[in-house]
């Protein structure tokens, strides 16, 4: 049957016991020997390496001076039942651009984006992140593409080899605007996580150039881009759709 978030809470706990460590020390009924933890009460033993396992996979430090763990998740992949998150950020955008058919260049034009990232602590921070991470999505899309030798080693592996945007790359108008929700009362100051949500909507770029194909796909054919759409890619489907 269906189980409660706190069933599911439990469920990845079942080898963690979690205790409170006081004036630097462990407690002392523990004891680290031979790469093992052993409890001296009941002589129970726990691979070191079992136990940094467990840790990791529920979300408990063993060291940093900071560390937040999100209370109250728990889920279960076989049933497919709890709550694995407390909230999602969540971003549409919209992208026009044009397309040189003679030489399989694209620019971008103009970009909307609408994002929802709840109860904004920084609005000037959450402008940069959102700006900065869709033209990182849209060199991902377009330009960053990868190359590598006979022996499989990436030689594309620096700025003199790997295409990332510039300026000339990034919209020609740039719209941000943001949703304001104050509902979200699952994280910090009921705001929402901001680094790499938008980088996702760089997706938009690829797409509208793939839809600017279509103008020349015959009545019925498929666009077959491939990602990272460079001229090459954008030149070579162009080619094979007026064939």
């Amino acid at each position: 049957g269906k189980g409660s978030d706190e069933d599911w809470l439990n469920y990845g706990r079942k080898l963690v016991r979690e205790f409170e460590i006081g004036k630097g020390e462990l407690d002392p009924n523990y004891v680290f020997e031979d790469k093992k933890i052993i409890e001296k009460n009941s002589k129970k033993e726990l691979l070191l390496k079992d136990v940094i396992s467990a840790c990791y996979l529920n979300r408990i430090s063993l060291a940093g001076y900071s560390h937040f763990k999100t209370p109250n998740l728990g889920f279960c992949k076989e049933r497919v039942e709890g709550k694995a998150f407390n909230y999602f950020s969540q971003g549409v955008a919209l992208t026009e651009v044009i397309v040189d058919e003679y030489t399989g260049m694209s620019k971008i034009l103009k970009t909307d984006i609408l994002m929802d990232l709840g109860r904004r602590i920084n609005p000037g921070i959450d402008q940069g992140q959102v700006t900065g991470a869709f033209v990182q999505g849209a060199g991902w899309v377009t330009t960053e593409n990868l190359f590598y030798d006979d022996g499989l080693a990436l030689i594309s592996h620096s700025p003199t080899t790997y295409k990332i945007p510039n300026i000339q790359d990034t919209p020609r108008e740039f719209n941000v605007a943001f949703i304001e929700n104050n509902d979200n009362d699952s994280s910090v100051f009921r705001s929402k996580a901001v680094g790499e949500p938008p980088f996702i909507l760089g997706i938009s770029v690829w797409t509208a150039i793939k839809n600017a194909l279509s103008y020349r796909a015959p009545k019925g054919e498929l666009v077959q881009l491939d990602s990272p759409a460079t001229c090459e890619e954008i030149l070579m489907e162009l080619t094979r759709l007026k064939s």
